[in-house]
């Protein structure tokens, strides 16, 4: 005889135990595997964040080391030849990771010490990802890095503004430009939000700090 019939009222066994575990899931009670895989992957961030706190003034005084390292969200934009790609191609690189527009004209400022940045210290431990989030395709800010002789950087896209909304969303970004420095186990170290001297000693020795700690 099944339960309903004995009873009068519970619930066929099935229905309860679907039920369970859907409670279980709201409640936090079964994480799914990604959910399990960001735990204890920021053990060094914090460290890196110590380290690197008293380089923090001058040029770069608005640079906030958080206070809690948090991993840096998948987020998904375009790439040189307009094909999807994600944060996940960076693992294993500490990156400075920044959001621009052609109509921003600091952003347009910081353009240069990006691309000073990426010839001094890109390579296997480090990169800069300057993510353009101009609409109406990639021919405007291509031009625009063309015209002031920015050859070092790789050319990224987002016209969704997705990238952005995304960070807002984590209280990363307010405007543009901004800046993440993320250590190479993906975590973000800290954030700029507005214009600084990123080709500067400061951005140089803060830089070259994250990137000598991943080592």
């Amino acid at each position: 005889m099944s339960d309903t019939k004995k009873t009068g009222f519970l619930l066929p066994v099935s229905w309860r135990k679907s039920i369970f575990l859907g409670v279980l899931v709201l409640l936090g009670g079964c994480s799914g595997p990604e959910q399990q895989a960001d735990i204890g992957t920021c053990e060094n961030t914090g460290k890196i964040a110590s380290a690197i706190t008293p380089l923090i003034g001058g040029e770069l005084a608005a640079f906030n080391v958080l206070g809690e390292p948090k991993k840096m969200p998948l987020l998904e934009f375009l790439n040189d030849k307009g094909e999807k790609t994600d944060t996940a191609a960076f693992e294993g690189k500490a990156v400075l990771f920044n959001l621009w527009a052609t109509w921003c004209a600091p952003c347009r400022k910081e353009m240069p010490a990006f691309s000073q940045l990426q010839k001094e210290f890109g390579g296997t431990d480090f990169t800069v990802a300057a993510i353009n989030v101009d609409r109406g395709g990639p021919e405007k800010p291509k031009d625009f890095l063309k015209e002031i002789s920015v050859e070092n950087l790789d050319f990224y896209q987002d016209e969704t503004m997705g990238v952005f909304n995304a960070l807002k969303k984590e209280s990363l970004a307010f405007g543009l430009p901004v800046t993440l420095l993320i250590d190479k186990e993906g975590c973000i170290v800290g954030s700029l939000n507005g214009e600084a001297k990123w080709a500067g000693d400061e951005a140089r020795a803060l830089v070259g700090a994250v990137i000598k700690a991943g080592q």
